[in-house]
């Protein structure tokens, strides 16, 4: 049974390893080609830090063949993804003498942090719909819900695309951009971006085994330990990019990077269902998943109002905590979803 979390231990490795060198050349790309940091965190750095939810889904659905184990897996990373926020906050708090991470976003921030509730509402339609008998029709064997989640995320990010190259263009007429690498070749960070990309994808495969592995051991819901274990696993790298980015001050990367991974982990659903022969994925899913995704849904909700109000908040010695109200708030419902799952 130890061998199993010793298999667990080594992957997550790999996994931090692998993505805390795409912080840097992410923020390498965004400079060479001028895309900015909203724009590189949301794709090119989102979806690096995701590939273990694809691949670890992949593998899940055509090897292992556990629906439940890959939509717990992208419903718990999320949640992760919403709970490592409260973690950058701190970081992001102690390294401004005081200031809030949320405080301080662009509008763009808000505008991907908002995005993010429409693929994951639809996916939570997609499971109630499913669970109460009401079926949506099937396109070449792929749910309508499933289209619909690829569609909004194909729609989003290409609105969020205009709006940064709209930014980037102000920030260069105003001669508000700055070089930071001009050591780094474009290609030696294309090459270093692959080299890491590669290590996550082979550690994702191993992980849906791993994951099959725990649930068996500890005799656990897949659902349970696809929002547990795999969503911690899956999520590393997210947190070790983003944590990297803030300490080189790619602040629109660690932000962008979380949400678009959020983003990006619901449009997996659609590779998953078009995978999975067996039945239509929504059809095929527990309906404990539908409380997993309501406990996104709250998380990010706090996230995006505490974007919103942008408390000003002054050095820690003269006014502590305050503005900080959402670090504790993610926390306990992040526990809370997590408790409510174990016993259930």
């Amino acid at each position: 049974m130890y061998t199993v979390f010793i298999k667990f231990i080594i992957c997550a490795g790999i996994i931090v390893v692998a993505g805390r060198r795409v912080a840097r050349y992410g923020d390498v790309i965004a400079e060479k080609t001028g895309l900015g940091g909203l724009w590189v965190g949301l794709i090119l750095v989102s979806v690096a830090t995701s590939l273990p939810e694809l691949f670890a889904g992949v593998g899940s659905i055509l090897f292992v063949k556990v629906p439940d184990l890959t939509v717990g897996n992208l419903f718990g990373a999320n949640s992760y993804n919403l709970l490592n926020i409260a973690l950058l906050a701190l970081i992001y708090r102690a390294r401004t003498r005081g200031r809030s991470l949320l405080a301080d976003v662009s509008k763009g921030e808000l505008m991907v942090a908002g995005s993010s509730l429409v693929p994951l509402t639809i996916a939570a339609l997609g499971i109630l719909c499913a669970v109460n008998g009401i079926y949506a029709p099937q396109i070449a064997g792929v749910d309508a819900f499933s289209i619909a989640i690829l569609a909004a995320y194909l729609g989003l990010t290409y609105l969020i695309f205009r709006f940064e190259k709209t930014e980037q263009s102000i920030k260069k007429e105003e001669k508000l951009l700055e070089e930071k690498y001009g050591d780094i070749s474009l290609k030696k960070a294309y090459k270093g971006y692959a080299i890491a990309a590669v290590a996550i994808i082979a550690s994702g495969i191993w992980l849906s085994y791993i994951g099959d592995e725990i649930s068996r051991s500890l005799a656990l819901e897949q659902s349970f330990t696809g929002s547990l274990f795999l969503g911690l696993a899956t999520t590393l790298p997210e947190i070790t990019v983003s944590i990297a980015a803030l300490l080189i001050g790619a602040r629109e990367i660690a932000i962008a990077n979380m949400f678009g991974s959020n983003l990006f982990n619901m449009a997996i659903l659609f590779i998953d269902d078009a995978l999975y022969r067996e039945a239509p994925l929504f059809r095929a899913v527990s309906s404990e998943h539908i409380l997993t995704a309501c406990i996104v849904m709250v998380m990010t909700t706090i996230v995006i109002i505490a974007m919103a109000i942008k408390p000003k908040v002054k050095p820690i010695p003269s006014q502590g905590w305050n503005g900080f109200w959402y670090i504790p708030a993610l926390v306990i419902i992040f526990c809370v979803g997590t408790y409510i799952n174990f016993i259930k």
